[in-house]
């Protein structure tokens, strides 16, 4: 678990561009690891694949009432890029899955899948490379969807929290199933079209891997370096925080440095097809026309330094709107926060959790 908690530091720093704001270490956490498989699951593309593979991290244990519901259930959704493993870092899990915390896996199971098309979950680089089916949101919480039920035989969730895509997924969830969840905890992403800015970033990297002749089609047999640099450029930037990177990179040489630093790791990690299958996965998003289908609470939180979600452009405050049960908040850009990867950093906008649980008790009490 630590190690891949390491490994999961270095991705958030590639997707935030800055030294997270770390909490207290967690404690030792025990985690279990599952794989559901799909059997002929078939994509909205049309595209079917004979087994698609979920894998998934686990804390805690269900509990069920007298009907055999399970009543404490809690899905996180990580972001394009990541993996599940990711909130097992001390600024996520050091709050929330402390002893005491808001999700202390005494008391919640707590379930930590790993997208399509991401981390121990199937994936171009397993073998099909650009052949392999091209997945969209809808296919990921599908699967998310079956995981859950047919998997771990969980018919309902008191929680749902996702950040960046995840936030999106949230929305995504509560539209389709909304139903199955309490509680609905967006981070870090609007509900409308991925258009303007948000597009130009994604395509700018599809377009230099697939421009890039090493890529070859997507059956290269070593990484199409300056397509992966492109990639590692724009999402730094995608992901900067404009008050904590002055201070940090206070020179020009601090700059060039760091910019190397982040280079190396990159080339090193990423996978060209896996990449551009993650950005592109975005392509059909939209669920502002049904917002106002969203049943359970929800507490949606941005923040004001982010790039990819700039409040500048109001979506969000008029958006809100549309949702029955629905609070926005934006947190102030200040040294501390983290830009776009402000989403993991709990400690921002733990109370804003803790409004939303017992909000959503209270609903639920008779």
């Amino acid at each position: 678990m630590l190690r891949a908690a390491a490994t999961m530091l270095g991705l958030l720093l590639w997707i935030t561009g800055s030294s997270p704001a770390v909490a207290a270490d967690p404690p030792l956490l025990k985690t279990d690891q599952g794989d559901f498989i799909a059997k002929d699951f078939r994509f909205t593309s049309g595209e079917t694949l004979p087994e698609l593979r979920l894998h998934y991290t686990t804390l805690g244990q269900p509990v069920r009432d007298s009907k055999g519901r399970v009543t404490n259930a809690v899905l996180i959704l990580h972001g394009t890029g990541g993996n599940g493993n990711q909130f097992l870092l001390p600024q996520f899990a050091g709050v929330l899955f402390a002893p005491g915390g808001l999700l202390d896996p005494t008391k919640y199971f707590i379930v930590l899948p790993d997208g399509i098309g991401h981390g121990k979950s199937s994936k171009p680089s397993d073998g099909l490379h650009a052949r392999f089916p091209h997945y969209d949101y809808d296919d990921m919480v599908e699967a998310q969807y079956r995981m859950l039920t047919q998997g771990l035989k969980i018919d309902h969730l008191r929680l749902i929290l996702g950040t960046s895509m995840g936030c999106m997924h949230s929305f995504v969830w509560g539209e389709a199933h909304p139903d199955f969840m309490d509680a609905l905890m967006p981070l870090a992403c609007l509900p409308i079209q991925v258009a303007g800015r948000n597009r130009l970033w994604r395509q700018m990297i599809m377009d230099g891997i697939k421009s890039d002749p090493a890529w070859m089609g997507g059956d290269y047999k070593e990484e199409p370096r300056e397509a992966l640099t492109i990639a590692s450029d724009i999402q730094t930037i995608a992901g900067s925080a404009p008050l904590p990177m002055q201070k940090r990179l206070a020179t020009r040489d601090d700059a060039d440095a760091d910019l190397d630093k982040i280079h190396q790791r990159d080339l090193k990690n990423l996978d060209a097809n896996d990449l551009l299958y993650q950005v592109a996965a975005s392509r059909n998003y939209d669920p502002s026309a049904k917002l106002g289908t969203i049943q359970a609470p929800m507490m949606w939180v941005n923040s004001a330094d982010d790039f990819i979600n700039p409040p500048e452009l109001g979506i969000a405050e008029r958006m809100v709107k549309n949702i029955p049960n629905a609070k926005f908040i934006l947190i102030p850009a200040s040294e501390q926060t983290r830009g776009h990867g402000t989403h993991t950093s709990a400690e921002f906008w733990k109370d804003h959790l803790e409004e939303l649980l017992k909000e959503s008790d209270r609903k639920q009490t008779p």
